[in-house]
Parts: structure tokens; C-alpha cells; sequence
């Protein structure tokens, strides 16, 4: 069962093949079993689980269905689950218990869906790498010795690893799309303002996005639908209406116009990577898609501008975690400073602790205009460039990262290097477009995704292009052979 489909599964459900209980169980099996080998899991809840399957047990006995009813999937241990565990993957929250609810998991609740657990992260979704974390690095499933990418690595490698079927994750400067690159399966950040921010603990306020994640477009249209829709209690939420994303998977692609941009196939993208990327464009092509060039010359500019304002918005969003309200706390504190100093060094890892300082000092009397501000006048120079690209296209197509997954501890004393691998993916966020990752080939045994970015709120395109490209191709289908069903 944990190489089936979404519509598979839900077959098996509503024509009573196997139980809610008996699909939670097989899946809470092979997260007991084969986890530890890559530590994707951050909490696993399987007495919640099961008391879930069987409350979709008697739903489903009524003679209810819903496409997630009673279908198991992961949290990024970023969403708040009132009475469960809500860590960021870092020790400042440690063993704090959320005391209410996302709206993103009361909306997966309602419909059904079966929690099993919270995944590994960045710490406070800050890295590229998922080595992070506190609660230890992720492995690749596909490469041991590879990342999986980050800040969402561990909900991507619990899907390529066939864990759960499905997991939300969240992208501030390509938190989803990359880590779905680096582990061969399909993820979604939609249009900012899609998916409600409410329990979804802060990092950049401005830029962070939930989304969904599974091995195809069709099974994240299903649960995107689920995830999106207008929440009063997020100021930011947007009121546009929600498509019926898996209904609109078949709209016709013939005639629209996919872009490429001339400056990301260039010196700075690995060549077996562009050569992936070139013939599954050439599928697009097949689809009766037409191939134009179009000019996206803010990578590097992108680059700059986010690690200003994202570390900015996260040094004012993390001053809360202080040693006094709730969080971490040092030990016998001598005074104030040394509650507030000790708790924050201790409580945040290195990586937070970097991004919190730069955006501090960005954010500091004398500087404010000098780097905050020419990085806002940056952010809507590039907006203005995505817009005048996608008035020459109507999809654009490109790398997720210039590079498959590298190696655990590659850029570990290099973070210049390391914020490099979101050259490709950052510029949609500070647009606050919707983009995702489709798998598209192997370099070797690391996968390789394609990104395909859209106008705001045009995510069934997106989904429409890559369920179509997946009808022919099979990369998507693909599981890594240790985690295949009846491996050793």
C-alpha cells in the first residue's frame, strides 16, 4: 500500500479492501522500522493515529467519502497541533505543546486526514540542507551520504521514502521545491496569501508559504485543496476563491507559451542538471506546448535582497523567544542580560543565531535605509521583472537548484555556498508567486526537478502542466530501492 496512489488508496477505503486503521498501521510500521536509517520524524503520534483511523472508519461506515478521508500524511513540525508536540526542529521549543490548533491542520482535521506525525526541519525553517536541526541531520533516501534539502527536508524524505503518502510542508525562499528536487517527488508553494499562516510558526513573515508535498501533482492538487481557502485570523490570507485543483488537472495545454530564462541556463548550472531540465521541457514542447526565451536578470540580485529582509523579519519574529515567556530557559540566571543571553545562545543553533545578527544589524539606526530599505526597492524591481516575463508566457520553466543534492556536511563552513542552492527558487518567493518541483531525471542516483512558475493564483495551471508532463513520464513513480516494498 505505501506505493500506491492517492486514488488508489481512497479506492481501497471506500470499497472496504482494507480499514483506516489497517492503511494507518502499515504506514506507522514502516516509519517504526525503517526510519532511523534517515530520521525524517521528529515526533511520531500513533495513538492520535489510530484513534483518527478509527473516527474515519465510522465516517466512512455512514457511508461518507472525502478525498482524504482516512488517509494518513505528516506535519512540518512547524504547524501547531493543540496537546502534540510543536518543536521548529530546534531546542529553544524543545518539548513545547502547542495550545491550539493551525488552521491548516483543523482544515486537514475536518477533513478526515490521518496525522502519524511532525517532521524534521531547519531549525525554525532557516537552511538548505536539513542539517539544521536539533534533533540531528535528515538523510536522502535515495543517497544516505546526500542532504535531502531543507528547510522541509524531512517531510520530503518521509514521502520519497513512502512513509506517508502525503505532507504539508512551508517555503520562505524555497523550502518545499527544493528538498522535493533533492528527494524525487512533487511539491507546491502556492501564491503568498493561498494557505493560512495562522499556527504556522513565523520565520519571515512576509515570504512564508505553505504548501503541499507527495510524490505527484495530482495527489498534492488533493491535498493543496484541502490546505487553501481565506482565514480571517491570518490578515494576509487572500479571499480569491479556491479551484477545484484536482478536477482542473486535464485543462488543455496546448498553445500555452512556457518560458525559459536565458540567465538561469548558464555557467552557474550544472550541465547534467540543464541537460534534464532541456528534455523535459522538450515533453512540454510534445504536450503542444511553445518553447519562448524571456530575460529573469535579478537571480543574483534576489540573492541579496532576501538574506536582508528574510533575517530581518526573522530577527523581530524570534525576539519573542526570550528565557521568560515560554521556550527555552537557562539554568540559575544571574540576572536579566543573563537570562535573555544564555537562553537565546543556547536555546537557537549557529544557523539561526547567524541570521538573527545580520538581520538585526540590517535593521539598525544607520543602516535601515542603507540595507532594509534598497533590498525592499530590490523586491519590487523583481516583482515588476516576473510580471513582464509572464506577460510572454504563460508558465516559465527552469532549475529548483543549480546542483543535485550534495553531501552531508559539503557547505556545513561555507554558508555563501550554501545559500546559493536557492539562487534558482528565492526570486518567486520575494514575488510571491505560486511555483512547484516536478521530478524530471537522475543525475546518477540523485534526482533532478524542474520548477515551473506561474502568475499569482494560476496553481491548477501549474498542477495541470506537471500532471500532464507525469502521464509521460515515470520519475515520479520512482522509490528508492532500500524503501521499496519487501526491500531487506
Amino acid at each position: 500500500m505505501s506505493e500506491w496512489s492517492l486514488a488508489a488508496l481512497r479506492a481501497g477505503l471506500s470499497d472496504r479492501t482494507f480499514s483506516a486503521r489497517e492503511l494507518a498501521e502499515h504506514f506507522l510500521n514502516r516509519i517504526h522500522t525503517q526510519d532511523a536509517a534517515i530520521n525524517s520524524f521528529i515526533t511520531v503520534t500513533p495513538d492520535e493515529a489510530l484513534a483518527a483511523a478509527d473516527a474515519a472508519d465510522a465516517r466512512l461506515a455512514a457511508g461518507e467519502r472525502g478525498a482524504l478521508l482516512g488517509i494518513p500524511y505528516a506535519h512540518k513540525d512547524i504547524f501547531c497541533t493543540a496537546g502534540i508536540r510543536t518543536t521548529c526542529g530546534s531546542k529553544m521549543l524543545g518539548d513545547w505543546l502547542a495550545p491550539y490548533d493551525a488552521t491548516v491542520h483543523r482544515q486537514l482535521t475536518a477533513a478526515g486526514a490521518v496525522l502519524l506525525g511532525k517532521t524534521n526541519m531547519d531549525e525554525f525553517a532557516m537552511g538548505s540542507s536539513n542539517e539544521n536541526s536539533a534533533f540531528g541531520a535528515v538523510k536522502n533516501p535515495w543517497d544516505l551520504a546526500a542532504v535531502p534539502g531543507g528547510s522541509s527536508g524531512g517531510s520530503a524524505a518521509a514521502v520519497a521514502a513512502r512513509f506517508v503518502p502525503l505532507a504539508t510542508g512551508t517555503d520562505t525562499g524555497g523550502s518545499i521545491r527544493q528538498p522535493a528536487a533533492y528527494c524525487g517527488i512533487t511539491g507546491i508553494k502556492p501564491t503568498y496569501g493561498r494557505v493560512s499562516r495562522f499556527g504556522m510558526i513565523a520565520y519571515a513573515s512576509s515570504l512564508d508559504q505553505g504548501g503541499a508535498m507527495a510524490a505527484s501533482a495530482e495527489d498534492c492538487a488533493v491535498l493543496l485543496s484541502a490546505m487553501a481557502g481565506h482565514d480571517p485570523r491570518d490578515s494576509t490570507s487572500s479571499t480569491m476563491p479556491v479551484p477545484d485543483f484536482a478536477g482542473t488537472l486535464n485543462q488543455p495545454l496546448a498553445g500555452l507559451r512556457v518560458g525559459v530564462p536565458r540567465q538561469w541556463f548558464t555557467g552557474g548550472l550544472d550541465a547534467t542538471v540543464a541537460a534534464r531540465i532541456e528534455t523535459a521541457i522538450a515533453e512540454l514542447e510534445a504536450l503542444g506546448m511553445t518553447r519562448v526565451a524571456i530575460d529573469l536578470p535579478d537571480a543574483e540580485l534576489a540573492l541579496a535582497a532576501y538574506y536582508l529582509l528574510a533575517p530581518a523579519e526573522a530577527s523581530s519574529n524570534l525576539s519573542r523567544f526570550d528565557g521568560v515567556r515560554f521556550g527555552y530557559r537557562c539554568a540559575a540566571p544571574q540576572d536579566l542580560n543573563d537570562l535573555y543571553e544564555r537562553s537565546r545562545s543556547e536555546g537557537f543553533g549557529a544557523e539561526v543565531q547567524r541570521r538573527i545578527l545580520i538581520g538585526t544589524y540590517a535593521l539598525s539606526a544607520g543602516y535601515y535605509d542603507a540595507f532594509y530599505g534598497r533590498a525592499q526597492r530590490a523586491r519590487r524591481l523583481i516583482a515588476a521583472h516576473f510580471a513582464q516575463a509572464l506577460s510572454q508566457c504563460d508558465v516559465i520553466a527552469g532549475p529548483v537548484a543549480p546542483t543535485v543534492a550534495f553531501d552531508l556536511g559539503a557547505h556545513r563552513q561555507d554558508p555563501a555556498t550554501m545559500y546559493l542552492e536557492d539562487i534558482y527558487t528565492i526570486p518567486v518567493n520575494l514575488a510571491g508567486l505560486p511555483a512547484l518541483s516536478v521530478p524530471v531525471g537522475f543525475v546518477g542516483q540523485r534526482p533532478v526537478g524542474m520548477q515551473l512558475i506561474g502568475a499569482a493564483f494560476t496553481e491548477d495551471r501549474l498542477l495541470a502542466v506537471a500532471h500532464q508532463y507525469q502521464q509521460r513520464t515515470d520519475f515520479h513513480r520512482q522509490i528508492p530501492a532500500a524503501f521499496r516494498e519487501g526491500a531487506a
